[in-house]
């Protein structure tokens, strides 16, 4: 493999620019050489501001991943194109890290990870939130046993006022559904991982259009359109596994409530217990008596030192690109990544027809 992977850019918009391009350009290794966008001034933009003077700029995907130099793709795209642009890039030979959530519906996931494994390459998806300190430190917790059986959880990413009024968020065909597959999707990815339990058994679900229709309304980007508005504003499952364990999984851009907080994830288990709630913290109880520990996560403490400043993002890369050159397994598999989409899927679903959804029948 060449000394520096050589990579391209597909989709130039917001998580481009405010996740994949800044991270990819912290790294050592690896230079952004194409851009892609179906808008070719924000394709000449991202090259002008993270690819060298010799970068390609095009407006069709196709095009770019007939450059044989291009060693891994990037998929910043919106949900509804990521499986077929995906496919198309494993196919061309391409490494492909696709942004989150990995799919709309479980079938396209499950073309995504046919074409990686027909292609030999590898595939990740960008759930970054399993890179925080504290993520980092729960899993640690959880596989060497502190927590004993995790038997349930709580996928928790609720926002009171603050529905993403940019781009397609809002478009149900093109993003598949609201803040269920926005940011659900990273609680349910932390919970599951931490637990490491990819087996569910059913699923219910609601969701709910309670607040989208409101006009001026507050929020933390400014009021949205009512009649652009039309995927749910909240919506929330039920997940039982294979082994009894129990998922809740809360979701919302819009919701009346004090108690926000997304990308956390609450664990029950025999031996112990943990929380997000107010930063990490591990329960549970010992000569009869009950116990919370809050780990110190922060590098600080020292004169002249703040710490390591690699944050989730740029971990992300790092480690991605590292598996690349390694030749091993990425730290998202995709096959994780698609139960994820299955369990959204069902939830929705569920939601629809008012019947539990059941996997595996």
């Amino acid at each position: 493999m060449a000394e520096t992977l050589k990579a391209g850019i597909i989709g130039c918009g917001g998580i481009a620019n405010g996740k994949h391009m800044p991270s990819l350009a912290k790294q050592k290794g690896v230079k952004m050489v194409a851009f892609c966008d179906i808008l070719p001034e924000r394709a000449k933009k991202a090259a002008k501001d993270f690819g060298g003077k010799d970068a390609e700029v095009y407006e069709d995907y196709r095009k770019l991943l007939k450059d044989k130099d291009i060693d891994v793709v990037h998929v910043c795209t919106p949900n509804s194109s990521h499986s077929e642009i995906t496919v198309a890039a494993l196919d061309a030979g391409k490494h492909v890290m696709c942004e989150k959530p990995m799919a709309k519906t479980s079938a396209e996931a499950k073309d995504m990870i046919s074409a990686a494994k027909r292609s030999g390459k590898k595939l990740s998806i960008g759930y970054q939130n399993r890179c925080r300190p504290d993520s980092q430190y729960l899993k640690a917790v959880c596989d060497r046993g502190d927590l004993g059986e995790i038997y349930y959880a709580r996928a928790k990413a609720l926002r009171r006022r603050a529905v993403p009024t940019w781009g397609v968020f809002l478009d149900e065909e093109k993003q598949g559904g609201g803040p269920l597959i926005d940011i659900g999707t990273h609680a349910l990815d932390l919970t599951l991982w931490t637990m490491n339990n990819y087996k569910p058994k059913y699923a219910v679900g609601t969701t709910y259009h309670k607040l989208g229709h409101k006009e001026n309304a507050a929020n933390a980007f400014g009021p949205w359109d009512p009649k652009e508005f039309t995927v749910e504003d909240s919506a929330f499952g039920f997940v039982v596994m294979e082994n009894g364990a129990t998922i809740s999984v809360e979701s919302s851009w819009a919701l009346n409530t004090l108690l926000d907080g997304e990308g956390r994830t609450i664990l029950c288990g025999t031996e112990g217990g943990a929380d997000m709630e107010d930063g990490l913290r591990l329960n549970g109880e010992d000569m009869s008596k009950m116990y919370e520990i809050r780990p110190t996560l922060e590098a600080g403490g020292v004169a002249f030192y703040e710490g390591a400043s690699e944050s989730p993002e740029e971990m992300e890369a790092r480690l991605w690109l590292e598996a690349i050159r390694k030749d091993k397994d990425p730290l998202v598999l995709p096959e994780q990544a698609m139960v994820v989409t299955q369990i959204l899927e069902a939830i929705y679903k569920s939601a629809e027809t008012g019947e539990p959804v059941y996997f595996n029948k």
